[in-house]
């Protein structure tokens, strides 16, 4: 009977030996960047953008406050992220900071910046700023909506009203001309999309062709 069940744990440790170990993923640990903005009246009233400071996907959600929510996935370059943890770390990342100006102005849409790391959270939330550092991450963020927008409304003229792509490439020119737009070369791809394809009028064509070698030759 001994030996029997010597036998029979030695089977068993060596099946466990045998076994391939389960390796776990580790969560992603970055940080996490987030901005808010609501203003009901305006288009759109909903603005929320999320970046990640160990990856460039990021997420984005542009809407009006009665349609259904939903974030999409975009990308945001490692140089632009640094900068804006850099401001972020700036701001202490909004840790007991008061953003606003405290005077009467007009509603400009309630703006919250959130920054999250592990269990540690923290937020501010404003009307208008005369923050520097607020004020430059700010403007990162909206850029990067304006140009999210600029990239979804090409892209839906492209696929039903081809007859509006000029149109909307002409709202595209007038930010990049504004420099609004922190990095218009994710709407390249689509630039040189409807630069080569013959089912789009010939001064879309030529117009998307000259906004991508502008933009190559800027970058």
């Amino acid at each position: 009977m001994k030996i029997s069940l010597l036998h029979f744990f030695l089977l068993i440790a060596a099946a466990c030996l045998a076994a391939p170990a389960v390796l776990s993923v580790p969560a992603p640990t970055g940080a996490k960047l987030t901005f808010r903005r609501v203003f009901k009246g305006s288009s759109p009233e909903l603005i929320e953008i999320t970046v990640r400071e160990d990856s460039d996907a990021a997420a984005y959600e542009i809407r009006q406050l009665d349609e259904d929510p939903g974030s999409l996935p975009f990308q945001v370059s490692a140089a632009w992220r640094t900068k804006m943890f850099d401001l972020a770390a700036q701001l202490k990342h909004f840790q007991g900071l008061d953003l606003d100006v405290h005077r009467k102005i007009a509603n400009l849409g309630e703006k919250t910046f959130r920054w999250e790391s592990g269990p540690e959270v923290h937020e501010a939330k404003f009307n208008y700023t005369l923050n520097s550092a607020a004020s430059q991450l700010l403007q990162i963020f909206e850029g990067l909506a304006r140009q999210q927008e600029h990239f979804d409304l090409i892209s839906r003229r492209m696929k039903y009203d081809r007859l509006g792509i000029n149109d909307a490439l002409l709202q595209f020119e007038s930010d990049l001309n504004r420099s609004l737009m922190p990095e218009p070369q994710r709407v390249l791809p689509i630039l040189d999309q409807i630069a080569g394809d013959s089912r789009f009028v010939d001064i879309a064509r030529q117009r998307a062709r000259s906004l991508a070698e502008r933009i190559r030759h800027q970058g």
